[in-house]
């Protein structure tokens, strides 16, 4: 992004990205406990910005591992309960609703897992030795968070799981569930080049997040 800050870091609408999406999920008042995992050497960063910004919002910050699999196992390691629910968040999606948030949550009592996503707009191409084809979109579908699980199940399948994944849901797939998608929000973006940061502030001002 053109910056040495950490994305979940920069500043949306005058406090870091991190702190706006921990208060979406302390407004949502679905859990017992809000768990941060970042790299060791952030921690004291975001303890700083804590104090700066006068943040109150309780919650337990753990260090990360070296990859994002090493992360997850580390958070959940800090949750005392076998059973019970749990939902896992980009740090970097600060507009998610409120109400999508307990939507996911409800949806565990049907389900092992509910895994929002939204479906795909453009027109993909696969591009593989030196050629392409286009893909049928309609049979895609692109994933969000907060991707919530029974804690037992998804504590199982990180056991055994050794390859680096790029969301939890394929980890909780791969130990042989089937996932269970829902409609997740367009605007629930993530915060990933500068110009998102723009239309999040742009979001927010018209009251869309």
């Amino acid at each position: 992004m053109g910056t040495t800050v950490p994305k979940q870091f920069l500043l949306l609408k005058g406090k870091p990205v991190l702190m706006n999406t921990i208060e979406r999920f302390n407004s949502a008042k679905a859990f017992d406990l809000i768990i941060v995992v970042l790299p060791k050497n952030e921690i004291q960063q975001w303890e700083k910005l804590i104090a700066e910004h006068t943040f109150i919002v309780p919650h337990k910050i753990v260090a990360g591992g070296n990859s994002r699999s090493e992360s997850v196992k580390n958070g959940l390691k800090e949750i005392r309960e076998i059973e019970g629910h749990i939902a896992i968040h980009d740090g970097v999606r600060p507009l998610v609703s409120t109400n999508l948030i307990k939507r996911c949550m409800q949806e565990l009592k049907d389900h092992t897992n509910v895994i929002p996503a939204v479906p795909v707009v453009d027109t993909i191409r696969k591009f593989e030795n030196g050629s392409s084809e286009v893909v049928d979109r309609n049979l895609l579908r692109a994933i969000q968070t907060p991707q919530c699980f029974h804690l037992d199940l998804l504590n199982s399948a990180y056991e055994g799981e050794n390859n680096e994944s790029t969301d939890d849901a394929t980890v909780f797939e791969r130990a042989g569930n089937t996932i269970h998608l829902v409609e997740g929000e367009k605007s629930n973006i993530k915060i990933t080049v500068a110009a998102d940061l723009i239309i999040a502030e742009a979001l927010m001002d018209a009251e869309i997040a």
